[in-house]
């Protein structure tokens, strides 16, 4: 006996019925399946071995056609059990290499892989973007807009330069801006962003306790730049348009709602924050994924590292019938290059 406990025969004839469907997109009947598979055995051996596969829980029959097509289960036996990974074409790994090139920036390394992922696997790239472990204060500066808005510009870590513009509670001259800034930035340069927040708050108690007014103003106005701190992008998402060329008139509503959770981003990055916490590469295929949305799709993912430490995950998700051949390793060898390029 073979994969979990079918028979050298049935598993056979299961990763040739998978490797049919994957290719054509249509049921599988016994007929072409018995052609396929090149066995010498009678077209009713293979119904009899299909019909077992269907009672198993691997296969099962759409109501439209006598054939049949893999179910989840169906596909995490071939994937686990019957898949024979392809070698991945030299030409490909040096097109990765060229464009995970470490003479470029990180932040472009990382925003170019989803797309990157797209091209090599035809599936929808997905990379999640990295959260600087520290924001440091280096200086931050006021500059009057019109009326009570103000550009801030913080410089925070090394030369990461952030501009935003706040709406003041109270309008403050040109001076006072001034003075405000010096103040935060002899007092609080240096620090972490979040203990710089912190920090305002408990200095605002005790300047209202004094009835320092100058004191306070300055203290507001670096609070309310903090308060708007944008967040990091979580996730970059790119080539849904090739989940939209292979889906059928039957899928648009299921895809418009994986569009939707593509959007919401909350389930998406729970699971990818599932991921990153596991070594190698991580397949969830249709309701193994926890989410209904994720039902007729697959998500193959790897870590990605900056040195040893772990920073982000990228993948690919793509219809349960992806040709997973190519690409679980082609997933596997963009986070290995893209590590090596954020570690040099």
């Amino acid at each position: 006996m073979s994969s979990d406990g079918l028979s050298p025969r049935a598993a056979s004839l299961l990763r040739t019925l998978v490797d049919m469907h994957i290719r054509e997109g249509q049921p599988v009947g016994s007929k072409a399946l018995h052609v396929e598979s090149g066995m010498s055995v009678s077209p009713a051996t293979i119904r009899n071995v299909m019909s077992d596969l269907e009672d198993r829980g691997f296969l099962s029959s759409p109501h439209t056609s006598a054939g049949r097509v893999p179910t989840a289960q169906g596909y995490r036996l071939f994937v686990d059990s019957l898949l024979q990974t392809s070698p991945i074409d030299e030409a490909a790994i040096q097109a990765l290499k060229n464009e995970l090139n470490p003479s470029r920036p990180s932040s472009d390394l990382i925003a170019s892989a989803s797309n990157l992922l797209t091209q090599v696997t035809a599936q929808a790239g997905i990379v999640t973007v990295p959260r600087p472990t520290t924001s440091q204060l280096r200086q931050i500066e006021f500059l009057p807009l019109s009326d009570s808005r103000v550009l801030v510009i913080l410089v925070v870590n090394e030369r990461e330069v952030q501009n935003r513009v706040i709406e003041l509670s109270r309008p403050l001259t040109e001076a006072q801006l001034k003075s405000a800034a010096d103040f935060i930035n002899q007092r609080y340069a240096g620090n972490d962003l979040a203990q710089v927040k912190e920090l305002l708050v408990t200095e605002m108690a005790e300047a209202r306790a004094r009835i320092d007014e100058q004191m306070e103003a300055a203290l507001q106005v670096a609070k309310e730049a903090m308060d708007v701190e944008d967040s990091p992008e979580e996730y970059v998402v790119a080539g849904e348009s090739r989940l939209i060329q292979q889906a059928s008139a039957n899928d648009m509503d299921k895809l418009r709602e994986l569009f939707d959770a593509f959007e919401r981003k909350r389930d998406l990055l729970e699971l990818l924050d599932r991921c990153s916490r596991a070594d190698g590469v991580q397949i969830f295929i249709g309701e193994e994924a926890g989410y209904e949305v994720l039902g007729d799709y697959s998500v193959i993912t790897a870590p990605y590292a900056q040195g040893t430490q772990p920073v982000g995950v990228l993948g690919v998700i793509g219809p349960t019938r992806m040709a997973y051949e190519r690409v679980i390793p082609l997933v596997d060898i963009t986070a290995r290059l893209l590590t090596a390029a954020l570690s040099r």
